[in-house]
């Protein structure tokens, strides 16, 4: 057994990850509501994050295809749950909730996203992990806080994801890391490991292809 035995699990799952996510990958469907689920066949795992937090984007770098999720610069413009097809035959399902957080949506939208998003969270078996996104800009924030409590009280283990991370300094992005971290370790069903991407430049792309993986193996 040579010294990099231990690291050869990780590099496999990796190149797996990468392997899967160069295959067939489509768009499926939109459902404004719970009646207009695709049928629980495969293992889902759920993207969410802040209006503008760079998700479509990660989507589109994940996925190595320019325009697989939709971006836009109006917050709250996605109020649907867009579910993607991975794999032929079918591996496993991505699934793009709506932006939340959005200050200029209507009351009833905000609503109808947190009865949407909540009753999806509690009552769909397959999805076994959420990545929420948080912009390394930023940090996390109140309304971050909000879906990390409704993700913890329905019990879905999620993974916190920092985006834009190209976007500050290096000292910066680890003080943000640092503190993801801190906050992670507050709630019960976090993953301890923060992951920090970027669309733009690939940073963090592969290690995330792989928690996906993994995720549904």
């Amino acid at each position: 057994m040579t010294d990099d035995a231990p690291d050869r699990p990780s590099e496999d799952l990796t190149e797996l990850a990468r392997k899967i996510f160069a295959g067939p990958i489509a768009f499926l469907r939109s459902a404004p509501s719970l009646e207009h689920l695709p049928d629980p066949l495969v293992p889902e795992v759920a993207f969410a994050g802040r209006s503008n937090v760079g998700k479509s984007s990660l989507l589109n770098a994940l996925t190595n295809r320019n325009g697989l999720a939709r971006t836009s610069n109006t917050p709250g413009r996605t109020q649907e749950l867009n579910f993607f097809d991975v794999g032929e035959p079918l591996r496993f399902r991505l699934v793009d909730m709506p932006g939340y957080g959005f200050a200029k949506a209507p009351p009833a939208v905000v609503r109808q996203w947190r009865f949407l998003v909540n009753d999806f969270l509690r009552g769909r078996a397959v999805l076994k992990r959420a990545l929420v996104l948080v912009d390394s800009r930023h940090g996390v924030k109140d309304v971050d806080r909000e879906i990390f409590e409704m993700l913890d009280r329905a019990a879905v283990s999620y993974h916190l994801v920092l985006t834009k991370a190209d976007k500050i300094k290096a000292t910066d992005l680890a003080a943000v890391t640092r503190a993801t971290a801190d906050e992670a370790r507050k709630h019960p069903a976090a993953h301890p490991e923060i992951i920090a991407t970027s669309s733009e430049g690939g940073l963090g792309i592969s290690e995330l292809r792989a928690a996906v993986w993994g995720a549904v193996l």
